[in-house]
């Protein structure tokens, strides 16, 4: 196992280093990362947009930038001698098995330092345990169910919130709606059938049984389906409250088409963000959306208290021609707190770098994300995490809960 650590890096012009800087005769020129997306199929755009943001946490540690973020201002990483960040990436395809054996290509044969994934938490659960087997640290970007940091690995480090997160913060909310007397009773859970929509709906029927709200359509559904006409029907019938959805891209355009050939608007939609996220969903069938809300790590608006915010997006959305989402921001940070992590472990070694993100304590002020601070549990958990809920309002997001970060009140009915 360590000896494919000490393997990890490409090693540059050794004579070279050692000549001019002799303090770092063992580092290397590069050091090399794996991200593993799906770079084909149905959320091929995810793998887009994740190479853009990844390139651009890239870009912010490999050059000198004035802006309060880890690694910004010093151009590499200075803990190994100024060394640049390579990224190779990697197709998982959205198959857990596939996503597993290109872990291993990357580790075995690319000889990455750590490997950042995976979008699809299916897929995120079997790579993270290949990571496990070589000793190399793997950064959950967004992948957000809860089971995934709850296996006693070493190498597994989430910064952003998990489902228990994100759905505590949906189920404030809807109670903070109460409060102010909205009626709010009933609830339809619409999730599909992997890791991700079954963790997402255990936590929302327990939620929804401590606080009271009752569960009148509870469907699972199979993802990639190509109908779900019987399903909508369901929904339909029950007519709940509040829909709350948990579903990736293709499967929340087929949801949204499907309900408005049935002729079905939902009084409100509280997504669980995943496809909701995604600006293919809102060039689909963006014109039925108005008023969806959605949890979220991270919200435009927010750049009047995270100045950073405004700094990133321009250089994000100068390669992808599109706004940083939900998905994006967290990918650019995970990137960030990777990145800073082997710098502080001055060495390319797995057991150091897990050491090195272990002890991680980066502020929250140097962040572009609502989080409290970015420090790991045991576990690999980020606890302070903090989530927000925003709105799709007139074509665009607005940060609506908590009410110490609103921009504005949550428009309700949608």
């Amino acid at each position: 196992m360590t000896g494919f650590n000490r393997r990890h890096v490409l090693i540059g012009t050794a004579a070279a280093t050692v000549t001019a800087r002799p303090a770092f005769a063992q580092a290397p020129a590069e050091i090399v990362i794996g991200a593993l997306y799906p770079m084909s199929g149905a959320n091929a755009q995810v793998g887009v947009d994740a190479r853009n943001a990844f390139e651009t946490a890239v870009d912010i540690v490999n050059g000198m930038h004035e802006v309060a973020l880890p690694g910004a201002k010093n151009a590499g990483l200075m803990g190994l001698g100024n060394a640049k960040i390579k990224l190779v990436y990697a197709d998982h395809q959205a198959d857990p098995q596939k996503g597993r054996a290109e872990a291993e290509r990357l580790i075995t044969q690319d000889k990455v330092t750590a490997i950042i994934g995976c979008y699809h938490s299916a897929v995120s659960n079997t790579v993270s345990v290949t990571c496990e087997k070589y000793g190399v640290p793997f950064m959950c970007a967004d992948s957000s169910s809860p089971s995934l940091h709850r296996r006693d690995l070493k190498f597994f480090f989430r910064p952003a919130a998990h489902d228990e997160f994100f759905s505590k913060g949906m189920f404030d909310f809807l109670d903070a709606q109460k409060a102010s007397g909205t009626k709010i009773e009933t609830l339809g859970l619409f999730y599909e059938d992997t890791i991700f929509g079954a963790d997402s709906s255990n936590t929302q029927r327990k939620l929804a049984a401590e606080r009271g709200y009752k569960i009148v359509a509870d469907i699972k559904y199979r993802a990639n389906s190509p109908t779900l006409t019987s399903e909508v029907q369901q929904l339909k019938t029950a007519d709940a409250d509040v829909v709350l959805p948990s579903s990736y891209t293709t499967d929340a355009i087929l949801l949204i088409k499907t309900m408005g050939e049935l002729g079905y608007k939902p009084k409100n939609i509280v997504a669980q963000a995943a496809g909701f996220s995604e600006k293919a969903v809102f060039d689909a069938v963006g014109d039925k959306l108005d008023g969806l809300i959605s949890r979220a790590s991270f919200a435009l608006d927010m750049a009047g208290k995270r100045p950073s915010i405004t700094y990133v997006n321009d250089k994000y959305k100068a390669r992808g021609n599109r706004d940083l989402n939900d998905n994006t921001a967290r990918q650019f940070m995970a990137m960030l707190v990777l990145a800073d992590g082997i710098d502080r472990a001055k060495s390319t070694d797995g057991e150091k770098v897990r050491a090195a993100l272990a002890a991680t304590a980066i502020p929250g002020d140097q962040t572009i994300m609502p989080w409290g601070k970015v420090a790991f549990g045991a576990d690999g958990q980020n606890v302070d995490a903090d989530p927000v809920l925003i709105q799709y309002i007139g074509g665009k997001w607005v940060t609506i809960f908590p009410k110490s970060v609103a921009a504005a009140p949550a428009k309700w009915p949608m």
